[in-house]
């Protein structure tokens, strides 16, 4: 059974950072694409940046050079790095595999950025 828990979300001021991690077991880690969603109140869940396991990397335009997704294979986990936070970046962001057609979802962190 593919588990993510996800780690790292709170509460910062508009400009601050946060560093979100998602630590993934029962699976062959190394394989798997990962990837961040995010739902805001009133919104469908959003794509905010993916990582194969080659290492390529996707991004949501409104993220694109202020968050960055990595990845640790030795540990099992991805981060996703987010800097100069605005408040439309407030939502609950949550972890993303899929392993043999199944998808997987961790229970989600809540990121508030304050005005």
């Amino acid at each position: 059974q593919v588990q993510l828990v996800e780690s790292g979300g709170g509460l910062v001021q508009a400009g601050g950072s946060l560093r979100q991690s998602c630590a993934a077991s029962g699976t062959r880690f190394s394989i798997n694409t990962m990837a961040w969603y995010r739902q805001s109140p009133g919104k469908q869940r959003e794509l905010v940046a993916s990582i194969t396991s080659g290492g390529t990397t996707n991004y949501a335009d409104s993220v694109k050079g202020r968050f960055t997704i990595s990845r640790d294979n030795a540990k099992n986990t991805v981060y996703l790095q987010m800097n100069s936070l605005k408040p439309e970046d407030t939502a609950v962001y949550y972890c993303w595999t899929r392993l043999f057609g199944i998808e997987y979802w961790g229970k989600g962190t809540l990121v508030t950025v304050s005005a």
